[in-house]
């Protein structure tokens, strides 16, 4: 199937065993599980049209597999969405348990970028921003029988107000095919007429408790809590959901990454049954005998030792293949020795980070990035070589100058501290990268603190770093990177590095080789990471670096810098050379105590 987007067809080892009837079947949302639900991944018809959404097409161009994306392989499409056209889904579906339960929510993982929703020809909903997951009460709007759903969707990309990220009409180099529409997993969910809205877990590692916030669509009279460790209740009893509620877990177990310990919660209140899980942990900063600022988990230091995941697969783009494709990657960099990963200008599905809870890697996100395009001489020329420009006054030069996008990426950004809030892995957050729509970042980082302020911030990676945050970060690609102490006492990360390329013939979407330095065989690639390693990072760890994020999991299109090829058929470098590596920078951490 040839693509719009003009690179070659890559599957992966999963894309046959993709089903074709209910793609990624599991239950979306594993923080806030319920029994009755229904996905409806699958085929769906579609149709794009020129012009802003009217009324639905008489006729549909063809059959998509959902939830990919009308760009991907895996979509069984391969058309691009551009600006100015709209992308109409539709599927007719029978729900499954109408009767038992007076509420039916129809979810969607993600939708990029702007959407309207309709059963049975009604309008149900309408959702902006392409990341952030959205549910619609349709129980009015349902028939006895055979529904009717559809979707009309638009997407700007980079000529709007809405966050993109690495997404562009004219992709190339570290710049990413487009995509649009449905692209995580859509469901309906069957529940009571009091139930549960938010569920905020908040592990209080200091005071040997947690402490539950629930926020529910009626009153309830009063709510029974469980903890169970391994399957035996431990912890519990019945609760005012009219304040937080506190239970106490006397010698609990720690959650670390060595120890990745889960508890389960249950929550019952009235009709309502759900089922969630979390762990116990605390982020923190400290200085150790030598006077160098480090972060710590659970009190001790800890050295991150990481990579940059794009979250781009070659079949799926934005969409993993599958679940067990997703747990082989994690899987993959644990084993490498790797305790981190930064996920980078996307939002997963919540299955993902809760594979990174359960495995142990800690997960540094990033907020998706928008605004106008950049300026190369703010985001390339002064980052390297130029000076530090201050990002709250000047707009323009960010490209930030349009105030509904600005406002935009505030809503986008307590959209995500409240999806992600509850992920136990989760360590930092990362406002903004390199400059690209930058602004405000002092003030940014400081409504993320008061927000959050269990996790550390990392409000300018790379350059234009403003003094705020928890660290001065830095990315370091064609110099020796060279470790300097902060003097405003913050903690010294490099954010990116590595980047090197080496080229796996047949295993490469496109015919341009992108990469920071260039080797033409494993050994010399080998050989140069171990070097790398041992030369800058190492030392660097030994004065006083927390955390080093090496540039990246897998290629991704034009980019052959990653450790996994784009298909994720070949680990480039040598495994015993980067767990090697990796082990020698957690020792030497452990050398500096």
């Amino acid at each position: 199937m040839a693509s719009d987007n003009g690179l070659l067809p890559l599957p992966t080892r999963w894309s046959e065993t993709v089903s074709k009837t209910c793609p990624w079947p599991e239950y979306p949302r594993p923080q806030l599980r319920r029994e009755h639900w229904q996905c409806l991944n699958g085929v769906w018809e579609y149709a794009i049209r020129e012009g802003a959404p009217g009324g639905m097409p008489a006729a549909f161009d063809g059959n998509i597999l959902t939830p990919f994306s009308p760009e991907s392989l895996l979509s069984g499409v391969g058309r691009q969405l551009l600006p100015g056209q709209t992308l109409w889904y539709r599927r007719r579906v029978r729900f499954e348990n109408t009767a038992a339960l007076p509420v039916t929510l129809l979810h969607f993982g993600a939708v990029d970028q702007c959407c309207a929703v309709y059963l049975n020809g009604q309008c149900a909903g309408r959702h902006e921003g392409g990341y952030w997951p959205f549910a619609l009460d349709v129980s009015h709007l349902l028939r006895e029988g055979e529904n009717e759903i559809a979707l009309a969707v638009t997407d700007d990309t980079n000529q709007g107000s809405q966050a993109y990220g690495k997404q562009s009409p004219r992709r190339g180099g570290i710049w990413y095919t487009a995509q649009s529409g449905i692209w995580q997993t859509v469901w309906a969910e069957f529940l009571p007429q009091a139930h549960v809205e938010t569920l905020r877990l908040n592990p209080l590692y200091d005071e040997s408790c947690l402490e539950v916030t629930a926020a529910f669509s009626a009153p309830v009279g009063e709510v029974q809590l469980r903890v169970l460790a391994e399957g035996k209740e431990i912890a519990g009893g019945t609760f005012d959901p009219t304040a937080p509620m506190r239970i106490p877990l006397p010698g609990f177990r720690p959650w670390d990454t060595e120890d990745p310990f889960l508890y389960d919660l249950e929550l019952r209140a009235g009709e309502e049954r759900v089922q969630s899980y979390f762990g116990m942990r605390k982020f923190g900063t400290n200085k150790g005998s030598d006077g160098v600022p480090r972060f710590t988990l659970n009190g001790r230091p800890i050295f991150q030792t990481g990579l940059l995941d794009q979250g781009y697969w070659s079949d799926g783009l934005y969409t993993p293949p599958c679940e067990e494709a997703v747990v082989w990657e994690l899987e993959q960099c644990k084993a490498l020795g790797f305790n981190m990963l930064r996920k980078h200008i996307k939002i997963e599905p919540l299955r993902w980070y809760y594979h990174c809870d359960r495995l142990g890697l800690l997960v540094w996100q990033d907020l998706v990035s928008g605004g106008a395009p950049y300026s190369p001489f703010v985001t390339q020329v002064s980052g390297f070589c130029g000076p530090r420009l201050a990002d709250d006054r000047r707009y323009a030069r960010f490209g930030r100058a349009d105030a509904a996008g600005r406002a935009n990426f505030e809503r986008d950004m307590h959209r995500t501290l409240a999806l992600l809030g509850n992920v136990t892995s989760l360590a930092l957050w990362v406002p903004f990268n390199e400059a690209w729509g930058q602004f405000d970042s002092v003030r940014i980082a400081e409504a993320i603190r008061a927000a959050d302020p269990s996790r550390w911030i990392d409000h300018a990676s790379g350059w234009h770093d403003q003094h705020a945050g928890d660290c001065r970060s830095r990315h370091v690609y064609f110099i020796p990177y060279r470790h300097k102490r902060d003097r405003f006492g913050r903690v010294e990360i490099l954010s990116e590095f590595g980047g090197y390329s080496c080229p796996a013939p047949g295993h490469m979407a496109s015919r341009k080789r992108f990469g920071y330095k260039k080797y033409d065989s494993k050994a010399a690639l080998t050989q140069a990471y171990a070097r790398l390693f041992q030369r800058e990072i190492l030392p660097a760890v030994r004065r006083g670096l927390s955390a080093a994020v090496y540039t990246q999991v897998s290629d991704v299109e034009d980019e052959i810098n990653g450790l996994f090829t784009y298909d994720r058929a070949i680990l480039k470098p040598g495994a015993d050379e980067i767990r090697a590596c990796n082990k020698s920078l957690l020792q030497a951490l452990c050398d500096t105590k």
